[in-house]
Protein backbone atom coordinates (compact mmCIF):
# COMPACT_ATOMS: atom_id res chain seq x y z
CA UNK A 1 0.00 0.00 0.00
CA UNK A 2 2.77 2.44 0.87
CA UNK A 3 4.52 1.76 -2.42
CA UNK A 4 1.26 2.37 -4.32
CA UNK A 5 0.79 5.71 -2.56
CA UNK A 6 4.38 6.61 -3.29
CA UNK A 7 3.95 5.73 -6.95
CA UNK A 8 0.81 7.86 -7.12
CA UNK A 9 2.58 10.81 -5.52
CA UNK A 10 5.59 10.59 -7.80
CA UNK A 11 5.76 12.94 -10.72
CA UNK A 12 9.47 13.55 -10.65
CA UNK A 13 12.56 13.81 -8.59
CA UNK A 14 15.99 14.96 -9.65
CA UNK A 15 17.04 13.89 -13.13
CA UNK A 16 20.67 13.42 -12.30
CA UNK A 17 20.60 16.79 -10.65
CA UNK A 18 22.08 19.32 -13.05
CA UNK A 19 20.65 17.44 -15.94
CA UNK A 20 17.09 18.58 -15.79
CA UNK A 21 17.89 21.53 -13.61
CA UNK A 22 19.87 22.90 -16.51
CA UNK A 23 16.87 22.58 -18.78
CA UNK A 24 15.76 25.52 -16.75
CA UNK A 25 18.71 27.32 -15.16
CA UNK A 26 19.96 30.87 -14.18
CA UNK A 27 17.42 33.98 -11.35
CA UNK A 28 10.86 35.05 -8.93
CA UNK A 29 7.44 34.63 -10.03
CA UNK A 30 4.00 33.85 -8.75
CA UNK A 31 2.52 30.45 -9.59
CA UNK A 32 3.66 29.43 -13.07
CA UNK A 33 1.26 27.46 -15.19
CA UNK A 34 3.65 24.51 -15.35
CA UNK A 35 3.78 23.94 -11.59
CA UNK A 36 2.36 20.53 -10.63
CA UNK A 37 1.23 19.99 -7.04
CA UNK A 38 0.89 16.65 -5.29
CA UNK A 39 -1.91 15.50 -3.01
CA UNK A 40 -1.14 15.20 0.69
CA UNK A 41 -2.20 11.86 2.07
CA UNK A 42 -0.57 11.82 5.50
CA UNK A 43 -0.29 14.34 8.32
CA UNK A 44 3.51 14.61 8.53
CA UNK A 45 4.48 16.01 5.17
CA UNK A 46 7.78 17.33 3.83
CA UNK A 47 7.36 19.44 0.70
CA UNK A 48 10.06 18.84 -1.93
CA UNK A 49 10.43 21.17 -4.93
CA UNK A 50 12.28 19.61 -7.85
CA UNK A 51 12.26 19.73 -11.64
CA UNK A 52 10.36 17.38 -13.91
CA UNK A 53 12.13 16.00 -16.93
CA UNK A 54 10.47 17.71 -19.86
CA UNK A 55 11.44 15.36 -22.66
CA UNK A 56 9.26 12.46 -21.56
CA UNK A 57 8.22 12.20 -17.91
CA UNK A 58 6.66 8.77 -18.47
CA UNK A 59 9.75 7.19 -19.99
CA UNK A 60 12.01 4.92 -17.99
CA UNK A 61 14.50 7.08 -16.10
CA UNK A 62 17.05 5.47 -13.85
CA UNK A 63 18.00 8.70 -12.11
CA UNK A 64 14.41 9.41 -11.18
CA UNK A 65 13.92 5.82 -10.00
CA UNK A 66 17.08 6.02 -7.90
CA UNK A 67 15.98 9.23 -6.21
CA UNK A 68 12.57 7.72 -5.47
CA UNK A 69 14.22 4.76 -3.79
CA UNK A 70 16.12 7.05 -1.41
CA UNK A 71 12.99 9.07 -0.68
CA UNK A 72 11.14 5.83 0.07
CA UNK A 73 13.91 4.87 2.48
CA UNK A 74 13.46 8.15 4.35
CA UNK A 75 9.66 7.91 4.37
CA UNK A 76 9.65 4.41 5.78
CA UNK A 77 12.33 5.14 8.38
CA UNK A 78 10.78 8.38 9.64
CA UNK A 79 7.08 7.79 9.05
CA UNK A 80 6.73 10.96 6.99
CA UNK A 81 5.35 11.59 3.53
CA UNK A 82 7.35 13.52 0.93
CA UNK A 83 5.05 15.56 -1.32
CA UNK A 84 6.51 16.67 -4.65
CA UNK A 85 6.05 20.03 -6.33
CA UNK A 86 7.54 20.12 -9.81
CA UNK A 87 8.13 22.63 -12.57
CA UNK A 88 9.77 22.75 -15.96
CA UNK A 89 9.77 25.56 -18.51
CA UNK A 90 7.74 24.92 -21.66
CA UNK A 91 10.11 26.99 -23.80
CA UNK A 92 12.64 29.81 -23.65
CA UNK A 93 9.90 32.41 -23.01
CA UNK A 94 8.78 30.80 -19.75
CA UNK A 95 10.20 31.50 -16.35
CA UNK A 96 13.16 29.28 -15.66
CA UNK A 97 13.22 26.62 -12.98
CA UNK A 98 15.72 28.76 -11.08
CA UNK A 99 13.44 31.81 -11.10
CA UNK A 100 10.58 29.73 -9.72
CA UNK A 101 12.83 28.03 -7.14
CA UNK A 102 14.15 31.38 -5.91
CA UNK A 103 10.64 32.72 -5.48
CA UNK A 104 9.41 29.64 -3.63
CA UNK A 105 12.43 29.49 -1.33
CA UNK A 106 12.31 33.20 -0.51
CA UNK A 107 8.64 32.81 0.43
CA UNK A 108 9.14 29.59 2.43
CA UNK A 109 6.72 27.69 0.20
CA UNK A 110 8.53 24.33 0.53
CA UNK A 111 10.84 22.51 2.92
CA UNK A 112 13.36 20.80 0.67
CA UNK A 113 14.67 22.08 -2.68
CA UNK A 114 16.77 20.63 -5.48
CA UNK A 115 18.86 23.59 -6.62
CA UNK A 116 21.30 24.67 -9.31
CA UNK A 117 24.70 26.04 -8.22
CA UNK A 118 23.87 29.68 -8.90
CA UNK A 119 20.64 29.37 -6.93
CA UNK A 120 22.47 27.66 -4.06
CA UNK A 121 24.91 30.56 -3.84
CA UNK A 122 22.17 33.20 -4.05
CA UNK A 123 19.91 31.63 -1.43
CA UNK A 124 22.86 30.72 0.79
CA UNK A 125 24.11 34.32 0.75
CA UNK A 126 20.59 35.54 1.59
CA UNK A 127 20.44 33.21 4.60
CA UNK A 128 17.51 31.28 3.12
CA UNK A 129 19.15 27.85 3.41
CA UNK A 130 19.85 25.90 6.59
CA UNK A 131 23.37 24.88 7.60
CA UNK A 132 23.60 21.13 6.92
CA UNK A 133 27.08 20.58 8.33
CA UNK A 134 25.61 19.01 11.46
CA UNK A 135 23.96 16.16 9.57
CA UNK A 136 25.49 12.76 10.24
CA UNK A 137 25.82 12.12 6.51
CA UNK A 138 27.80 15.33 5.99
CA UNK A 139 30.81 13.69 7.65
CA UNK A 140 31.23 11.40 4.65
CA UNK A 141 31.26 14.04 1.91
CA UNK A 142 34.13 14.45 -0.52
CA UNK A 143 36.05 17.67 0.03
CA UNK A 144 35.05 18.91 -3.44
CA UNK A 145 31.40 18.85 -2.32
CA UNK A 146 32.12 20.97 0.74
CA UNK A 147 34.13 23.44 -1.31
CA UNK A 148 31.43 23.93 -3.92
CA UNK A 149 28.48 24.13 -1.52
CA UNK A 150 29.81 26.13 1.43
CA UNK A 151 28.55 29.73 1.60
CA UNK A 152 29.70 32.06 4.38
CA UNK A 153 31.09 29.09 6.28
CA UNK A 154 27.84 27.09 6.07
CA UNK A 155 27.27 23.88 4.12
CA UNK A 156 23.97 24.83 2.49
CA UNK A 157 23.44 22.00 -0.02
CA UNK A 158 24.27 18.33 -0.49
CA UNK A 159 23.85 16.49 -3.81
CA UNK A 160 23.08 12.84 -4.47
CA UNK A 161 25.72 12.73 -7.17
CA UNK A 162 28.69 14.64 -8.45
CA UNK A 163 27.59 16.04 -11.80
CA UNK A 164 30.21 16.01 -14.53
CA UNK A 165 29.80 17.52 -17.99
CA UNK A 166 31.59 16.29 -21.08
CA UNK A 167 31.47 16.12 -24.85
CA UNK A 168 29.28 13.29 -26.13
CA UNK A 169 30.77 12.17 -29.42
CA UNK A 170 29.71 9.77 -32.15
CA UNK A 171 32.90 7.70 -32.27
CA UNK A 172 31.78 5.98 -35.47
CA UNK A 173 31.67 9.33 -37.29
CA UNK A 174 35.14 10.26 -36.02
CA UNK A 175 36.45 6.90 -37.24
CA UNK A 176 34.74 7.33 -40.61
CA UNK A 177 36.79 10.46 -41.31
CA UNK A 178 39.99 9.24 -39.67
CA UNK A 179 39.78 11.66 -36.77
CA UNK A 180 41.24 11.18 -33.30
CA UNK A 181 39.20 12.44 -30.38
CA UNK A 182 40.38 16.03 -29.75
CA UNK A 183 42.46 17.05 -26.76
CA UNK A 184 43.13 20.75 -27.41
CA UNK A 185 41.08 23.64 -28.83
CA UNK A 186 43.16 23.50 -32.03
CA UNK A 187 42.47 19.79 -32.50
CA UNK A 188 38.77 20.36 -31.85
CA UNK A 189 38.60 23.07 -34.53
CA UNK A 190 40.33 20.77 -37.01
CA UNK A 191 37.78 18.00 -36.37
CA UNK A 192 34.95 20.44 -36.97
CA UNK A 193 36.60 21.62 -40.20
CA UNK A 194 36.83 18.06 -41.53
CA UNK A 195 33.22 17.30 -40.63
CA UNK A 196 31.99 20.47 -42.32
CA UNK A 197 34.04 19.83 -45.46
CA UNK A 198 32.40 16.40 -45.67
CA UNK A 199 28.89 17.80 -45.69
CA UNK A 200 28.08 18.05 -41.99
CA UNK A 201 26.98 21.67 -41.98
CA UNK A 202 26.86 22.21 -38.20
CA UNK A 203 29.14 19.70 -36.42
CA UNK A 204 28.20 20.80 -32.86
CA UNK A 205 24.69 20.45 -31.49
CA UNK A 206 24.21 23.24 -28.95
CA UNK A 207 21.55 24.76 -26.71
CA UNK A 208 21.13 27.86 -24.57
CA UNK A 209 22.36 26.25 -21.37
CA UNK A 210 25.60 24.34 -21.74
CA UNK A 211 28.03 26.15 -24.03
CA UNK A 212 29.64 27.67 -20.96
CA UNK A 213 31.28 24.29 -20.40
CA UNK A 214 33.74 25.10 -23.21
CA UNK A 215 34.55 28.37 -21.45
CA UNK A 216 35.17 26.81 -18.04
CA UNK A 217 37.45 24.11 -19.45
CA UNK A 218 39.74 26.72 -21.00
CA UNK A 219 39.37 29.41 -18.33
CA UNK A 220 40.21 27.30 -15.29
CA UNK A 221 42.27 24.36 -16.57
CA UNK A 222 45.42 25.82 -14.99
CA UNK A 223 43.71 27.33 -11.94
CA UNK A 224 42.37 23.96 -10.75
CA UNK A 225 45.21 21.77 -12.01
CA UNK A 226 48.31 23.94 -11.66
CA UNK A 227 48.90 23.53 -7.93
CA UNK A 228 48.11 27.15 -7.02
CA UNK A 229 44.32 27.09 -6.73
CA UNK A 230 43.87 28.86 -3.39
CA UNK A 231 46.23 31.70 -4.25
CA UNK A 232 44.64 32.28 -7.66
CA UNK A 233 41.13 32.37 -6.19
CA UNK A 234 42.32 34.77 -3.48
CA UNK A 235 43.72 37.06 -6.20
CA UNK A 236 40.38 37.00 -8.01
CA UNK A 237 38.44 37.73 -4.84
CA UNK A 238 40.71 40.65 -3.95
CA UNK A 239 40.55 42.13 -7.44
CA UNK A 240 44.26 41.62 -8.03
CA UNK A 241 43.34 39.28 -10.90
CA UNK A 242 40.46 39.68 -13.35
CA UNK A 243 37.82 37.04 -14.04
CA UNK A 244 37.68 38.43 -17.57
CA UNK A 245 41.34 37.52 -18.11
CA UNK A 246 40.52 33.90 -17.34
CA UNK A 247 37.32 33.90 -19.39
CA UNK A 248 38.57 35.59 -22.54
CA UNK A 249 40.18 32.55 -24.24
CA UNK A 250 36.99 30.51 -23.85
CA UNK A 251 34.79 33.28 -25.23
CA UNK A 252 37.15 33.85 -28.14
CA UNK A 253 36.97 30.11 -28.85
CA UNK A 254 33.15 30.17 -28.83
CA UNK A 255 33.20 33.22 -31.10
CA UNK A 256 35.36 31.28 -33.56
CA UNK A 257 33.03 28.26 -33.44
CA UNK A 258 30.11 30.56 -34.25
CA UNK A 259 31.92 32.51 -36.97
CA UNK A 260 32.99 29.31 -38.73
CA UNK A 261 29.44 27.95 -38.59
CA UNK A 262 30.34 25.03 -36.34
CA UNK A 263 27.68 26.23 -33.85
CA UNK A 264 24.32 27.65 -34.96
CA UNK A 265 24.12 30.58 -32.52
CA UNK A 266 20.62 31.67 -33.57
CA UNK A 267 19.20 28.19 -32.99
CA UNK A 268 21.15 27.60 -29.79
CA UNK A 269 19.88 30.84 -28.27
CA UNK A 270 16.28 29.57 -28.22
CA UNK A 271 16.88 25.83 -27.82
CA UNK A 272 16.23 23.66 -24.77
CA UNK A 273 18.90 21.18 -23.77
CA UNK A 274 18.76 17.74 -25.42
CA UNK A 275 15.41 18.41 -27.07
CA UNK A 276 17.01 20.58 -29.77
CA UNK A 277 20.24 18.75 -30.53
CA UNK A 278 19.35 15.26 -29.30
CA UNK A 279 17.38 13.95 -32.31
CA UNK A 280 20.13 14.79 -34.83
CA UNK A 281 22.83 13.34 -32.57
CA UNK A 282 20.89 10.10 -32.10
CA UNK A 283 20.21 9.94 -35.85
CA UNK A 284 23.92 10.18 -36.64
CA UNK A 285 23.62 13.61 -38.29
CA UNK A 286 25.50 15.60 -35.63
CA UNK A 287 28.78 14.17 -34.32
CA UNK A 288 29.21 16.29 -31.17
CA UNK A 289 26.93 17.45 -28.36
CA UNK A 290 27.58 18.40 -24.75
CA UNK A 291 25.69 16.98 -21.77
CA UNK A 292 25.92 15.83 -18.16
CA UNK A 293 27.13 12.43 -16.91
CA UNK A 294 23.64 11.05 -16.23
CA UNK A 295 22.54 11.57 -19.84
CA UNK A 296 24.69 8.59 -20.78
CA UNK A 297 22.58 6.41 -18.48
CA UNK A 298 19.11 7.73 -19.24
CA UNK A 299 17.11 6.35 -22.16
CA UNK A 300 15.30 9.69 -22.27
CA UNK A 301 18.64 11.24 -23.27
CA UNK A 302 21.63 9.36 -24.72
CA UNK A 303 21.57 6.08 -22.83
CA UNK A 304 20.67 4.05 -25.93
CA UNK A 305 22.42 4.80 -29.22
CA UNK A 306 22.84 2.88 -32.47
CA UNK A 307 26.51 3.86 -32.65
CA UNK A 308 29.53 3.82 -30.38
CA UNK A 309 29.30 6.84 -28.12
CA UNK A 310 32.12 8.12 -25.96
CA UNK A 311 32.05 10.92 -23.41
CA UNK A 312 35.26 12.92 -23.19
CA UNK A 313 36.38 16.16 -21.55
CA UNK A 314 36.25 19.55 -23.22
CA UNK A 315 39.31 20.77 -25.15
CA UNK A 316 41.84 22.66 -23.05
CA UNK A 317 45.54 23.43 -22.77
CA UNK A 318 45.77 20.45 -20.42
CA UNK A 319 43.87 18.04 -22.64
CA UNK A 320 40.35 16.71 -22.26
CA UNK A 321 38.84 18.49 -19.28
CA UNK A 322 35.70 17.44 -17.37
CA UNK A 323 33.60 20.33 -16.05
CA UNK A 324 31.93 19.76 -12.70
CA UNK A 325 29.26 22.14 -11.41
CA UNK A 326 27.40 21.21 -8.26
CA UNK A 327 23.69 20.94 -7.72
CA UNK A 328 22.31 19.91 -4.38
CA UNK A 329 19.39 19.58 -2.02
CA UNK A 330 18.92 22.49 0.33
CA UNK A 331 16.55 22.88 3.30
CA UNK A 332 14.75 26.17 3.85
CA UNK A 333 16.18 27.98 6.88
CA UNK A 334 12.65 29.01 7.90
CA UNK A 335 10.83 26.00 6.45
CA UNK A 336 7.63 24.97 8.18
CA UNK A 337 8.86 21.37 8.52
CA UNK A 338 12.57 22.08 8.75
CA UNK A 339 13.47 19.38 11.28
CA UNK A 340 11.67 16.65 9.35
CA UNK A 341 13.18 17.92 6.08
CA UNK A 342 16.68 17.73 7.53
CA UNK A 343 16.03 14.20 8.77
CA UNK A 344 14.71 13.19 5.34
CA UNK A 345 17.76 14.64 3.61
CA UNK A 346 20.13 13.04 6.13
CA UNK A 347 18.78 9.63 5.12
CA UNK A 348 18.67 10.45 1.37
CA UNK A 349 22.39 11.31 1.38
CA UNK A 350 23.53 8.65 3.85
CA UNK A 351 26.09 6.14 2.59
CA UNK A 352 23.41 3.45 2.49
CA UNK A 353 21.08 5.55 0.35
CA UNK A 354 23.88 6.91 -1.86
CA UNK A 355 25.13 3.40 -2.52
CA UNK A 356 21.64 2.43 -3.65
CA UNK A 357 21.35 5.62 -5.72
CA UNK A 358 24.78 5.29 -7.32
CA UNK A 359 24.43 1.60 -8.10
CA UNK A 360 21.03 2.20 -9.69
CA UNK A 361 22.12 4.94 -12.09
CA UNK A 362 25.92 4.48 -12.00
CA UNK A 363 27.07 7.98 -11.16
CA UNK A 364 29.85 9.54 -9.09
CA UNK A 365 28.83 9.63 -5.46
CA UNK A 366 29.34 12.68 -3.22
CA UNK A 367 30.38 10.28 -0.45
CA UNK A 368 34.05 9.39 -0.28
CA UNK A 369 32.96 5.93 0.87
CA UNK A 370 30.85 5.01 -2.19
CA UNK A 371 32.37 3.99 -5.54
CA UNK A 372 30.50 2.52 -8.52
CA UNK A 373 31.58 1.34 -11.97
CA UNK A 374 30.40 3.54 -14.85
CA UNK A 375 29.07 2.54 -18.26
CA UNK A 376 31.76 2.05 -20.95
CA UNK A 377 30.86 5.29 -22.76
CA UNK A 378 31.78 7.31 -19.65
CA UNK A 379 35.15 5.72 -18.96
CA UNK A 380 37.24 8.40 -20.76
CA UNK A 381 35.59 11.12 -18.67
CA UNK A 382 35.71 9.05 -15.50
CA UNK A 383 39.41 8.29 -15.96
CA UNK A 384 40.23 12.00 -15.97
CA UNK A 385 38.14 12.62 -12.86
CA UNK A 386 39.76 9.70 -11.03
CA UNK A 387 43.14 11.22 -11.91
CA UNK A 388 41.96 14.41 -10.20
CA UNK A 389 41.87 16.36 -13.47
CA UNK A 390 38.81 18.58 -13.81
CA UNK A 391 37.56 22.12 -13.35
CA UNK A 392 34.72 23.28 -11.15
CA UNK A 393 31.88 25.09 -12.90
CA UNK A 394 30.68 26.38 -9.55
CA UNK A 395 32.66 27.34 -6.47
CA UNK A 396 31.10 29.14 -3.54
CA UNK A 397 34.60 30.27 -2.55
CA UNK A 398 34.65 32.67 -5.50
CA UNK A 399 33.01 36.02 -4.89
CA UNK A 400 31.47 36.08 -8.38
CA UNK A 401 28.97 33.26 -8.98
CA UNK A 402 30.23 31.23 -11.91
CA UNK A 403 27.73 28.84 -13.50
CA UNK A 404 24.67 31.05 -13.87
CA UNK A 405 26.53 34.26 -14.71
CA UNK A 406 28.65 32.61 -17.35
CA UNK A 407 25.57 30.97 -18.85
CA UNK A 408 23.86 34.35 -19.18
CA UNK A 409 26.92 36.09 -20.65
CA UNK A 410 27.37 33.27 -23.17
CA UNK A 411 23.81 33.94 -24.26
CA UNK A 412 24.80 37.54 -24.92
CA UNK A 413 27.54 36.24 -27.18
CA UNK A 414 25.02 34.03 -28.99
CA UNK A 415 22.79 37.06 -29.45
CA UNK A 416 25.58 39.00 -31.14
CA UNK A 417 27.59 40.66 -28.36
CA UNK A 418 31.33 41.01 -28.93
CA UNK A 419 33.91 39.23 -26.78
CA UNK A 420 34.97 42.62 -25.39
CA UNK A 421 31.38 43.37 -24.36
CA UNK A 422 31.17 39.99 -22.65
CA UNK A 423 34.42 40.65 -20.78
CA UNK A 424 33.08 44.03 -19.67
CA UNK A 425 30.12 42.18 -18.17
CA UNK A 426 32.48 40.02 -16.10
CA UNK A 427 34.41 43.11 -14.99
CA UNK A 428 31.13 44.72 -13.87
CA UNK A 429 30.21 41.61 -11.86
CA UNK A 430 33.63 41.60 -10.21
CA UNK A 431 33.43 45.30 -9.40
CA UNK A 432 30.00 44.79 -7.82
CA UNK A 433 31.33 41.89 -5.72
CA UNK A 434 34.30 43.96 -4.53
CA UNK A 435 32.04 46.88 -3.61
CA UNK A 436 29.87 44.57 -1.50
CA UNK A 437 32.86 43.12 0.35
Amino acid sequence: MKSMKRQKRWISACLAALAVLSLAACGGGEHPKNLIPQDREEERVVDLFSPMEKTDPNAENLARTAADLTVAMAEETLGVSVAYWTYTAEDYQDKTYDEVALDRARNNMDDLYLLNPDTILTLGAEGKLADLSGLESAKNLREIIRTANTVDGKLVAIPQEVVAYGLFVNKDMFDQYGLSLPETPEEFLECCRVFQENGIETPIGANRWWLETFVFAQAYADLYNGGNTEAEIAALNSGEAKYSSYMRPGFEFLRELIDRGYVDAEKALVSEAIEAEGPDFLAGKTPIVMAYWGAANSKTAYGSTDFEMQVIGFPSSRGQMPVMPMTGFGVGAEAEHREDAERVLDIMVSDEALRLYSETNRVISPSKNVKVDCVPALRPLNDRIEEGIYVLGSNAGMNVEQWGNTCLIVRELLAGASVDECMAAFDALQDAALNQA
